[in-house]
């Protein structure tokens, strides 16, 4: 979906308790998009590096929340997650291409988690050693 043709969210929700965010959109579409999941998959450049094949895997993002989101002009939010990362802007095209592709991405990630070796939870890090809650 091109810019000209993404919908621009009606509304916007934090919930702390459930760690969702709800996006809802003019024609009825919703999207609850958890926390870990905006996190793991936030558009900065510490987690999709500077070109192809500098993506980093995020682990130990399990416990992760959004404090705040900070709206960026009329076309983005800046949410601020609990390890301290607020550098990613998601644009509205990302936020939904998020939401539509939720599913796929997220199977993706637990499959390149299993694959390193890594953990979800943090405290996986402190049992085995690892460090990779760090990053």
């Amino acid at each position: 979906m091109n810019s000209t043709q993404c919908p621009i969210p009606t509304e916007i929700k934090l919930h702390q308790k459930s760690r969702l965010l709800e996006i809802s959109y003019a024609d009825g579409t919703r999207f609850e998009l958890p926390h870990e999941f905006l996190r793991v998959h936030s558009p900065s450049a510490e987690v999709i590096g500077h070109g192809p094949g500098q993506e980093v895997l995020q682990t130990g993002k399990l416990h992760v929340h959004i404090g705040a989101i900070e709206p960026v002009g009329n076309y983005a939010i800046r949410p601020s997650f609990s390890d301290g990362h607020d550098s990613g802007l998601y644009t509205w095209d990302y936020l939904y291409e998020l939401g539509e592709n939720r599913d796929a991405m997220w199977q993706r990630y637990l499959e390149q988690l299993q694959q390193a070796g890594e953990s979800r939870d943090e405290d996986h890090c402190a049992a085995h050693g690892c460090g990779c809650g760090a990053r």
